[in-house]
This record gives structure tokens, sequence and C-alpha cells, in this order.
């Protein structure tokens, strides 16, 4: 799943932030850095999901984008005060954002589940599932 990437390397900046140290500032401010080139690919393929949706889980999957859309602007701004030498201020604005992206992915699970649940079964006639028992 392309969300993995953002919110890995984020995860992992913000595990660096509170375990790494000093010397970990760099490999921080590079994977925060990451997760930013990826969030853009990642927020299309949302809004494509999104277009497939009906109206009830429209509205969360606005929610969803508004919370992440918030959690980028976080991380973009921690990304800027690290690049400016502020770490403090950079790890602060992570752990924010780390916050606020716990939501947005909260609210992106119950959107796939929701939309999982709501799939119909697989005709059970189709030779790749010959020898499959349901769950």
């Amino acid at each position: 799943m392309l969300t993995d990437l953002p919110i890995g390397l984020w995860t992992s900046a913000v595990t660096l932030d509170l375990v790494g140290g000093r010397s970990a500032r760099p490999a921080a401010t590079r994977l925060v850095g990451l997760g930013l080139l990826t969030a853009g690919p990642t927020a299309w393929s949302g809004w494509a999901d999104w277009t497939t949706l009906d109206e009830p889980r429209q509205r969360v999957g606005v929610v969803h984008a508004v919370t992440n859309g918030v959690a980028v602007a976080l991380f973009a701004s921690s990304w800027l005060a690290r690049r400016r030498g502020a770490h403090g201020r950079g790890r602060t604005l992570g752990l924010a954002a780390s916050s606020v992206l716990a939501v947005g992915g909260y609210l992106g699970g119950h959107l796939m589940a929701s939309r999982v649940a709501a799939t119909p079964p697989q005709d059970q006639t189709q030779p790749h599932l010959q020898g499959h028992t349901p769950a």
C-alpha cells in the first residue's frame, strides 16, 4: 500500500528524534523530506479511491484528507525548521504532525474497512478460487 511509505518514513524520523540523539538529526531530516516527497502520490491515490465512494464515506474521506493535509503541512514545517538548524522546533513539529497523522490514519483505516465490508463476495466458481474455503 502506498500509504506505508510516508507513514513509515515519518514514523522512523520521529523514532530517531526520540531515541537517536544528535547524531541522528541528519537522518531524521532526510526521512521527513522523503516522506513529503511520497505524500503527493499517496494523496492522488487516495483521491482516486475517494471518487468511487458513496456520499457518507466521501464525507469521512474529506475529514481524512483535511487531517492528513494538516499533518503534511506540519511535517513540511518540521523539515524547514530542521533545515534551518532549529532541530528542537523541527522535532516538536514532527511529534505534533505524528499525532495528527494518527487521527488521519485511523480514519483511512475506517474507510478501507468499511469498503471491504461493503464489497460483495467473489463468485466461488472462478477458477482461481477452486478449492478455496471461506474463513
